[in-house]
């Protein structure tokens, strides 16, 4: 019987066991000295005295604990469980995102940009013939590319060498899988996870970091500049349902999109968002984790006109931290989504432009979150529409102070954006208890990201 991990549960820190592999991947179901074995804590508890691998999302933990509940490989027999050191290891155990009941753990830091013989890629080793940087800017400059999108040889090699990338750093999730990072170092480098059509996925005690595009393109903006898209997110839900992200952090860190240079105007962004949810994916709770130094946060849908979306996109976000985040945080349409007792720090000389976007038919529940900005940031700055209508918004703590963001974006914005209102059509009954916002703060800061075990 698996595991439920119980709200507020304490996560002792425990020397781990060390599983020792040789060779190729190994499931781990050998009972060898020094290793874990069935049912123990050991590795497979990450080093914190519990099989985190085993452990399922608790009853009404947010929408992911609707119907039949969020397991993910919690059923894998032990031919299907996996200590995983590099990325050639971890492709093999994700079985090309097969559904196959499986837990992967991560061990150490492991680097998607590398050859299956662990040999370092720079972005050099993808690029295609006829590509380069300066190539690109020459060719599809706007004082002289009037032909709208970027087309003819040199975006053809552009894409060449993308999909080079792709293969390696794009790594398919399958539906009843459960990754978990072991210990407080599991690090997982330049990799994009992809939920793709999947269903019953775990992700737990993991960073992942800098997942970015060698090869950006141009977008022309029809009466503007353009801007520069990326590829990767560091996860992406497409058409998924049933997920549960826990105790991860997701990050640019190594190479800020801020510190990038600009090219026709516009800076060379390398990064896409950090947990995009997207394509009528639904059912996700999103716990404890924590979204940093970055510019698009999360994206729960990615269009006015995707209709399919109605009455999906159903996302809980509680207890996460949101560190140097510009925008997305997150930024809705459609889903009826509960974002509470999360905490959004914006440092001194931040970039930041609003944290909840409030888009096409979104039904926004947000309660009791804290704020902590610097001067140049106001209350009214916190939320915009795009095409919405309303938001319920509650218990709100501004530098520590309680503020109410629904009256003061209406009456600071009414002159560029319609007057939103608190019906949002629906109440959460799926949630935990809800902290006072004036503890928010503290208790994200101890507990939020890899590392920090669950509660």
């Amino acid at each position: 019987m698996p595991r439920k991990v119980l709200p507020r549960k304490v996560w002792t820190t425990a020397a781990a066991a060390v599983v020792l592999l040789t060779g190729a991947l190994t499931p781990i179901n050998a009972q060898a000295s020094g290793e874990a074995g069935p049912g123990s804590g050991g590795e497979r508890g990450g080093g914190f005295g519990r099989e985190l691998g085993r452990e399922v999302l608790a009853e009404g933990d947010g929408w992911a604990s609707l119907g039949a509940g969020t397991t993910g490989g919690s059923a894998a027999d032990e031919a299907h469980v996996y200590t995983v050191d590099d990325r050639a290891e971890l492709a093999r155990a994700l079985d090309g995102g097969s559904a196959t009941p499986k837990i992967i753990y991560v061990r150490g830091a492991i680097d998607a940009n590398t050859t299956d013989s662990g040999r370092r890629l720079s972005c050099a080793d993808y690029t295609a013939e006829g590509y380069s940087l300066d190539a690109y800017l020459a060719a599809y400059d706007p004082r002289s590319w009037t032909g709208g999108a970027p087309s003819g040889p040199v975006e053809q090699a552009r894409r060449a060498s993308a999909a080079r990338q792709a293969e390696r750093v794009q790594l398919r999730v399958g539906s009843n899988t459960t990754i978990v990072g072991l210990g407080d170092d599991a690090v997982l480098r330049g990799a994009n996870l992809l939920l793709k059509d999947v269903e019953n996925v775990i992700v737990r005690n993991l960073e992942l970091r800098d997942a970015y595009d060698c090869f950006p393109a141009w977008q022309p903006n029809t009466g503007g500049l353009g801007d520069w898209k990326a590829a990767y997110d560091t996860i992406t839900l497409q058409g998924a349902t049933r997920v549960w992200i826990d105790h991860v952090t997701l990050s640019d860190r190594g190479r800020l999109d801020q510190d990038a240079p600009a090219y026709f105007g516009r800076r060379y962004l390398q990064h896409d968002g950090l947990l995009d949810i997207t394509n009528a994916s639904d059912l996700v709770t999103v716990s404890w984790s924590r979204f940093a130094d970055h510019d698009k946060a999360m994206l729960i849908g990615n269009s006015d006109g995707a209709t399919a979306d109605r009455g999906r996109l159903r996302v809980t976000l509680h207890h996460n931290a949101f560190v140097n985040v510009t925008q997305r945080a997150p930024r809705v349409r459609f889903g009826q989504v509960h974002v509470y007792n999360n905490a959004y720090e914006v440092p001194e000389g931040g970039e930041f432009r609003y944290a909840w976007g409030v888009g096409t038919e979104s039904a926004v529940h947000a309660e009791n979150n804290a704020f902590t900005t610097p001067a140049h940031v106001e209350p009214a700055d916190l939320m915009t529409s795009w095409n919405g209508t309303a938001i319920r918004e509650s218990g709100t703590v501004f530098n520590g102070f309680p503020v109410e963001l629904l009256p003061i974006h209406n009456a600071y914005n009414s002159a560029s954006e319609r007057d939103l209102t608190a019906d949002v059509g629906w109440e959460p009954t799926l949630h935990g208890p809800v902290d006072p916002a004036e503890r928010v703060a503290a208790e994200v800061a101890r507990g939020a990201g890899a590392g920090r075990g669950p509660h």
